[in-house]
């Protein structure tokens, strides 16, 4: 008896590692050009946030609810494309989000270095790390994401863990899983900061290699279901 089913290709695990590594170069890359911050999760900057209202930093206060705000408008957005999309034979609504997202990183990658520009361009990132994560949240129907690593750590240990009481090797494959778009998170985050280093600015458009490919394996998926 197999493990999965056959499954869409949005929930491949090619697709998720793929993904995970363009989560991975876009933390890189926030981090090394845009001045320190980690855009893709929002726990940070709500943590921050709450930091500043209590010693009545108001602005600065502000400056962190904007990436918050724009991963909420993330989701709505990718809420509003799958709603629109999904009844469109010609190309899948995932396809169109992947399309949305390497538009905003061809943006991202001529702002200018510093500044308000460093603000715009990791609210831009936060708004694509939304629509990515709120777009593909499966992998082989386990529920994971690519933008950001606590989850998937805590549920491929879990599944580590009834594997070694039950030796079920099913739950050893889910936790592999698992561990494996974490690694490949790691190998984005590594190839991200090379690039930024070695380009600078304009290295936010190369994760769109990556993208591309991803929607091109969209493209010879097995039948989407229309979930």
């Amino acid at each position: 008896m197999k493990l999965y089913s056959k499954q869409q290709m949005s929930e491949s695990f090619l697709t998720g590692t793929l993904l995970a590594v363009v989560g991975g170069f876009l933390d890189a890359y926030t981090y090394i050009a845009r001045g320190g911050v980690f855009a893709n999760a929002q726990t940070g900057n709500i943590v921050l946030m709450g930091m500043n209202l209590a010693e009545g930093q108001w602005l600065d206060a502000f400056a962190c609810f904007i990436p918050i705000f724009a991963f909420v408008c993330g989701v709505f957005v990718d809420e509003w494309i799958r709603k629109f999309f999904l009844p469109k034979p010609v190309i899948h609504w995932r396809q169109i989000v992947i399309l949305f997202e390497m538009l905003l990183l061809f943006g991202v990658a001529f702002l200018p270095l510093g500044g308000k520009y460093d603000l715009v361009a990791n609210v831009l990132v936060s708004f694509v790390c939304s629509l990515q994560a709120q777009s593909f949240r499966k992998l082989h129907g386990l529920p994971y994401a690519t933008t950001m690593c606590t989850g998937n750590l805590r549920s491929g240990t879990e599944h580590l863990f009834r594997f070694s009481q039950n030796k079920n090797t099913a739950e050893c494959k889910k936790a592999a899983s698992y561990y494996g778009v974490i690694l490949f998170f790691i190998l984005g985050a590594g190839i991200g900061a090379v690039l930024t280093k070695q380009f600078g600015q304009p290295a936010a458009a190369l994760g769109n290699i990556i993208l591309l490919l991803v929607c091109i394996l969209l493209s010879v998926r097995s039948k989407e279901s229309a979930e």
